[in-house]
Parts: C-alpha cells; sequence; structure tokens
C-alpha cells in the first residue's frame, strides 16, 4: 500500500512537471514569435534590476543590427562565442567544461554560455546564477534558434545586454559612457565597451585594469581590432 502511494505521488509529481514544462514552452515560444518582428518594451533582467536593486532604467536606444557598426559586431562575437554563427544555440562541450570547473569550486562561477544563451537569459530569466537557471536558458535557447535567425538574436543581444546599473544595450551604453553614439566611437573606446560585456557591473571602461580577466579581454581584442 505504502509503495503504491509513492508511486502515485511520483507520478503526479512527473505529470505536474510536464505540465510546468509546456506552459513555460508555451509562454516563451509565443513571445519568441512576436520578437521576430517587434522588439520587447522591457525584459526580465530590468524587471529584476529595477525590483531588486531599485535602478532605474536609462533610455532605451533601439539601434538596428546594420546601423551597428561591423567591427563592433565582430569584437561582441569573438569574445563571447566565436562560432554563433555556426552552433544550434548551445554547445555541449562547452556546457560540460563549465559543469567540470564549478565542480571543483564548489559553486556555478563558470556557464559555457552561447551568445543565444544570453540573449535568453537578459530576455526571459534573471542574472543570480544556478543550474536551475541554466536549465531554463538551454530551454529558451533552442527555442530561439527554431524561430528566430542568428542576425536577430544578435540584434536583441546587442540591444538588450546588460552594460551598467540601468544601462541596457549597446547604443545607451555608449552614450552612458562617452557621450556619443556606438557609430562614433574610436577603435580603442569601442574594445573598452565591448570587453565591459564581461562584467558591466562592478567595473567602467576606465577600470578595466583592476580585473585580470578584463585586462586579458581588452589586451586581446585590442591586438586584433587596432
Amino acid at each position: 500500500m505504502r509503495q503504491n502511494k509513492i508511486a502515485r505521488f511520483a507520478l503526479r509529481a512527473l505529470a505536474a512537471i510536464a505540465v510546468l514544462h509546456v506552459a513555460f514552452m508555451l509562454f516563451t515560444s509565443v513571445l519568441l514569435f512576436r520578437y521576430r518582428t517587434a522588439n520587447p518594451r522591457t525584459t526580465g533582467i530590468m524587471i529584476y534590476r529595477k525590483i531588486a536593486y531599485k535602478w532605474p532604467s536609462n533610455e532605451m536606444r533601439f539601434l538596428p543590427l546594420g546601423k551597428i557598426p561591423k567591427k563592433v559586431r565582430q569584437m561582441v562575437i569573438r569574445v563571447e562565442d566565436g562560432t554563433f554563427y555556426s552552433h544550434h544555440g548551445i554547445i555541449p562541450s562547452a556546457l560540460k567544461h563549465a559543469w567540470l570547473v564549478n565542480k571543483q569550486l564548489e559553486k556555478p562561477v563558470y556557464g559555457g554560455s552561447t551568445i543565444t544563451m544570453q540573449t535568453a537569459r537578459t530576455l526571459f530569466l534573471v542574472p543570480e546564477k544556478s543550474y536551475l537557471r541554466k536549465y531554463l536558458e538551454m530551454i529558451i535557447a533552442l527555442e530561439m534558434e527554431l524561430i528566430l535567425d542568428k542576425d536577430r538574436i544578435l540584434e536583441l543581444y546587442l540591444n538588450y545586454a546588460e552594460w551598467g546599473k540601468g544601462v541596457y544595450g549597446i547604443e545607451a551604453a555608449s552614450r552612458h559612457h562617452y557621450r556619443r553614439g556606438v557609430a562614433s566611437l574610436s577603435s580603442d573606446q569601442a574594445v573598452r565597451l565591448v570587453t565591459l560585456l564581461s562584467s558591466p557591473i562592478k567595473y567602467e571602461p576606465y577600470s578595466l585594469n583592476k580585473s585580470a580577466i578584463l585586462r586579458s579581454r581588452y589586451h586581446y581584442l585590442s591586438s586584433r581590432f587596432p
């Protein structure tokens, strides 16, 4: 009798999990179909920062992908996801490597996220690191690759990525940090702005040297995009 109760409970739990999965996928896929042509009015990370940290959001400055300098786009892809245009949303080997490193560190530090996964997190989730969030990221990333083309994913990423406290998108970030549009940045300014993507809350373009990781990213980009 006890075993039957446990079995029934397990089946109900599995059914509830399946229903939640379906509901989550329907919700995100409906929005993604809308985002094929419409731009999000807000994102998960914007809502989270506003509620949890009371950060006001700077004015959104959406910039079509074609108006973002090609050199800047190449910089972002080079340091964030070098195989962006050839993978299908997730890179299993990168996720496995991140899991092994995190296991050694005994906390989720590295994510192994592609640009698609980062866009999924930005639009729908929160920045707090957890394995549940990573799992949801992967689901959304696979949906995103099926519903949106690569250029649109990159366009959404560049326009909604977090670039400072209440600063979202590369055009808003450029005007916030340099008082000019991204198309008017010098090569060094663009390199610093792209470098900042790795840690946009703790650092600013001219405090990058305080972080060994950011210094490495800066020198890497500077050597390839003089």
